[in-house]
């Protein structure tokens, strides 16, 4: 029968919520950088609205 280790189980958590971190950082940028994308071109042209093409 197998054994069980948890020796390592609380490095791998410690690791995943660095990475969940970062991919929030990596989401919360993108949508910011859409938003900003939009405001430039809206200044641009007054008709043209990104969010019909994406959505957040």
């Amino acid at each position: 029968m197998d054994q069980v280790s948890f020796e390592n189980v609380e490095s791998t958590t410690k690791g995943s919520k660095g990475a969940n971190k970062k991919r929030k950082w990596r989401e919360i940028e993108a949508i910011k950088d859409r938003i900003r994308l939009e405001e430039e071109l809206q200044s641009i042209d007054f008709n043209y609205s990104l969010s019909e093409e994406f959505e957040y």
